[in-house]
């Protein structure tokens, strides 16, 4: 089984074994964790592999949200322009 199928597994199932999950550190144990379950064949250089795979797509599909709201760069404090 090649690490790009794992990832895509892995990442499918992510609601399911992820649904507490509140934030990234706990992501990549819940991941850790799997992997030691499931895949434990894995040498340590291919599970980091897998890791940051999945972390990757999770971090595309927004799985963890937005952590800020509103633009940062903005400078909130120059008055509205807009007609």
């Amino acid at each position: 089984m090649d690490l790009a199928t794992i990832i895509e597994e892995i990442s499918a199932r992510a609601d399911d074994f992820l649904a507490g999950a509140t934030n990234r550190a706990q992501a990549r144990a819940g991941i850790e964790e799997l992997l030691t379950m499931d895949y434990s064949f894995l040498s340590p250089s291919d599970r980091a592999m897998v890791i940051a795979g999945v972390m990757l797509i999770l971090e595309d599909e927004d799985f963890f949200g937005t952590e800020f709201v509103g633009d940062p760069f903005s400078d909130s404090d120059e008055p509205d322009e807009s007609p």
